[in-house]
């Protein structure tokens, strides 16, 4: 029998001329069983309604002034957002009922008032959760916890913050046993996996999969370029006229780029052709709180007519006067497009609208693909994988500040989150060992030493805190998403406008300008933590951000595979793409899905090798060091590589004529070894996994380590460990992140499986017109000024008559 709906929940209901949904009414029955729950719902569909239905309807019957329910966001912006949203019906029912945010933006003094006199519901992030565990007083606040809602789940599962809501939900259910634990998302492909991830020990039985209803198909179209669709470059910015004039035929329009260099193209491409001059903005994680804030709340008030925006914003925010999205350059995923298209109209009974700008010809066959994903309901596999190491040590560390532990007692709560139900009792071990003094190499420096044992008197050893500082140092230091080191961007009235990494900032000089927030801005001055700048009408150029590139799904790129093999679907392709297409199938070959094209060619004095293996611009980098190392060894004179999401070039002095050779199976036993040994991946994963571990820190009181300074601190610790204790914990840590995020080496042993089986090697006399796209890219990679780029644009346009020569 569902729980009822409260009489005051159903008449507000009616006011507004809404029915409770059948996905609502079973959350709410899931909530009477006592059982743990994931939503499954479209945007639109109430998920957030749904989510909190059970604990409004558990508040009103049996009203208290403890913390009642704990909602957790991947966003602070989110957080925000729901706190708005969840406000409202509230207010208008008349509840009792308080709701407030937790995150880093948080006051001080507000922080402290929530851990004496908490709200009936908190809205906080997986690290203000975890630093909240840390104190003492933490049982005591969480003891009458009755739900924890963990929203848009997809967004941070099978990532390290995933790990770290998975432990601080371990101790909590600790705390409280009775505590029901519910996840929401609206693109979940594995059910049952995350049904895994979110039940206590894994067992998935004790946790109700809810589907929602489906709502409105969505009307998504690819926008064609007025002139042909481009050979390179992945903005989309050629069409910034068209995508005005969809801004100005629609209310607001909500303008996605996938990374923040390109959302400040975008914006400025937008306002260059802005004629009507329209409220427009930009919105990323790099620009100050306020600036964010303000963007949001004039969004939110219907002021802007469009927002040019990142991922930053593709989770959860409800905007519901945006009745477009536009997605600018390739998708790269089916789930990630659904994500976005939902930002439009946030109405389950209307269809969202949506226009994708593919940036090239192998970005438009994406995009089909991504459409053709979409209609048939197939979303993105998730890469559910063992927790990280550091995270744990983070956690851990975390929990001994709350007070001490017996270690017997934490391993069985720690494997109770299912992340970490493979951990042994000799990894855990070396975890607090490693707190207790840094490892072997490190145990002679006592500022490395933050547990200590001793004995409780009934013959029971103890893990405690060392020293109090070590209490404070990790709280100032806790967190999991590591920023790359960075310089605050600043107007000489100390305003600051947000950030750009050191790596750009080091190009800069005073003088110099560039693109940020929307404004075009003069360096006056450097120093080691501000830059700061003066609006300018001078040319600028686009900053730059480091951090992996999203690569295209494996999904996606089984569906680009298929229409390359598949000529009866080729009608459905603009007129240049079908041309492009036929003429490769008449120089060359196309693989059948499966199958690894190698084509090997001549081009002005270069031998190219070009391999078509649409794993993603990360593997295929990876790929073009190891070939060019052992391209070294066999003598063949290698001069570099280029590559892009689809296809690797490697070109040198001499021709590839066995390209079986280098692509055996031992080159990612012998050649990736040394090479991430000997590169800077794993210097820049051992510094991330330092930073999380707390093994370095990033904040003292008062002060705020450059990033320089945390780099060279752990350089030298890298290296100590490297010559003394090469099997330290940290640096397995550091391998696993360098292996998985840095290099792809999963789909890059895929794509080196495929070869060893499936290699088709086509040898011609010039460049085929599928090499085109990414053979563009040479030379193109630090080339900023006019006059250069109209050289590449000749030589581009004589490469595709090359190619595209029948004879």
């Amino acid at each position: 029998m569902p729980l009822a709906l409260p009489a005051i929940i159903g008449r507000w209901l009616a006011s507004r001329g809404w029915r409770p949904r059948r996905h609502q009414m079973d959350m709410l029955g899931a909530a009477q069983r006592g059982d743990h729950a994931l939503l499954v719902a479209p945007t639109g569909a109430g998920k957030t309604l749904a989510g909190f239905l059970p604990s409004l309807a558990d508040l009103i019957a049996h009203p208290t002034d403890r913390l009642h329910t704990l909602y957790v966001s991947p966003l602070k912006a989110l957080a925000v957002d729901v706190r708005r949203n969840l406000l409202t019906p509230i207010e208008e029912m008349g509840l009792p009922i308080s709701v407030e945010t937790r995150t880093g933006d948080t006051p001080s003094d507000r922080k402290a008032r929530q851990r004496v006199r908490p709200p009936q519901i908190l809205l906080t992030t997986p690290e203000s959760l975890s630093l909240l565990l840390s104190y003492p007083d933490a049982a005591l606040l969480f003891s009458d916890l009755r739900t924890v809602i963990v929203d848009e789940v997809h967004a941070f599962a099978t990532q390290k913050r995933g790990d770290l809501l998975s432990l601080s939900m371990a101790r909590l259910q600790a705390i409280n046993p009775a505590l029901r634990r519910v996840a929401l998302s609206a693109t979940v492909a594995d059910v049952d996996a995350y049904r895994a991830w979110l039940a206590p020990d894994g067992d998935i039985d004790r946790v109700t999969p809810v589907m929602g209803e489906a709502g409105a198909e969505p009307n998504v179209a690819i926008l064609i370029p007025e002139g042909r669709v481009p050979w390179s470059g992945h903005s989309g910015k050629y069409a910034a006229k068209q995508v005005m004039a969809e801004i100005e035929a629609r209310q607001t329009t909500l303008v996605f780029c996938n990374t923040r260099g390109l959302a400040e193209l975008i914006f400025q491409e937008l306002w260059s052709v802005n004629d009507a001059n329209l409220p427009i903005a930009i919105h990323h994680g790099s620009l100050s709180i306020e600036a964010r804030r303000k963007v949001e709340s004039a969004m939110a008030a219907g002021k802007l007519r469009a927002l040019v925006a990142t991922a930053s914003l593709d989770l959860g925010v409800d905007w519901g006067n945006v009745d477009c999205v536009i997605q600018m350059g390739a998708p790269k995923g089916s789930s990630r497009l659904l994500q976005r298209i939902g930002r439009a109209n946030h109405r389950l009974d209307q269809a969202s609208e949506a226009i994708l700008i593919p940036g090239n010809r192998f970005e438009y066959l994406e995009a089909r693909a991504a459409l053709d994903a979409v209609e048939a309901g197939e979303r993105d596999a998730d890469d559910f994988r063992a927790g990280s190491l550091d995270v744990l040590v983070q956690h851990v560390m975390g929990l001994a500040c709350a007070g001490p532990f017996r270690a017997e007692d934490l391993l069985d709560e720690l494997r109770s989150a299912t992340p970490y139900s493979g951990l042994t009792a000799e990894a855990f071990d070396h975890v607090l060992h490693f707190i207790e003094g840094g490892g072997y190499a490190l145990r002679a420096y006592d500022r490395f030493k933050r547990l200590t044992q001793d004995d409780d008197g009934q013959g029971n050893v103890l893990w405690r805190v060392s020293h109090p500082r070590f209490i404070q140092q990790h709280r100032l230091n806790a967190g999991i998403i590591v920023d790359q080191p960075a310089l605050a961007v600043r107007f000489a009235n100390g305003r600051k406008l947000g950030t750009v990494e050191e790596g750009f900032a080091a190009q800069l000089r005073p003088g110099d300008s560039f693109f940020f927030s929307g404004m075009a801005l003069e360096v006056v001055r450097m120093d080691t933590s501000d830059l700061t700048v003066r609006a300018t009408s001078k040319q600028a150029r686009i900053p730059s951000w480091g951090g992996t590139r999203m690569a295209m799904s494996t999904r996606l790129a089984d569906r680009v595979r298929h229409f390359l093999a598949a000529p009866q679907e080729w009608h459905r392709f603009p007129p240049d793409v079908r041309e492009w297409l036929e003429m490769q199938k008449l120089r060359s070959a196309l693989p059948q899905p499966g199958q690894l094209l190698i084509e090997t060619f001549p081009h002005e004095g270069r031998h190219y090798l070009v391999c078509y293996s649409f794993e993603g611009w990360n593997a295929h980098q990876s790929l073009g060091m190891l070939l060019t190392r052992r391209m070294e060894s066999q003598g063949l004179m290698p001069l570099g590589f280029v590559s892009n999401d689809y296809a690797l070039a490697v070109y040198g002095l001499k021709p590839v004529t066995d390209p079986q050779s280098l692509f055996s199976a031992d080159i990612l036993d012998h050649e990736f070894v040394d090479w991430v040994e000997q590169s800077s991946l794993l210097k820049r994963a051992f510094r991330d996994v330092a930073v999380i571990s707390g093994l370095i820190e990033r904040q003292h009181p008062g002060k705020r380590k450059t990033g320089r300074q945390v780099t060279f601190s752990t350089d030298l610790i890298y290296d100590v460990l490297r010559k003394y204790q090469p099997d330290h914990l940290l640096l397995k840590a550091a391998w696993a992140d360098a292996r998985a995020r840095m290099t792809d080496v999963g789909r890059l042993g895929d794509l080196i499986d495929r070869a060893a089986t499936t290699m088709l090697h086509v040898t011609l006399e010039r460049v085929s017109p599928l090499a085109v796209p990414v053979l563009i890219l040479i030379g193109r990679e630090h080339v900023a000024q006019s006059a250069a780029e109209d050289a590449l644009l000749i030589e581009a346009e004589a490469l595709v008559a090359e190619a595209m020569r029948a004879d």
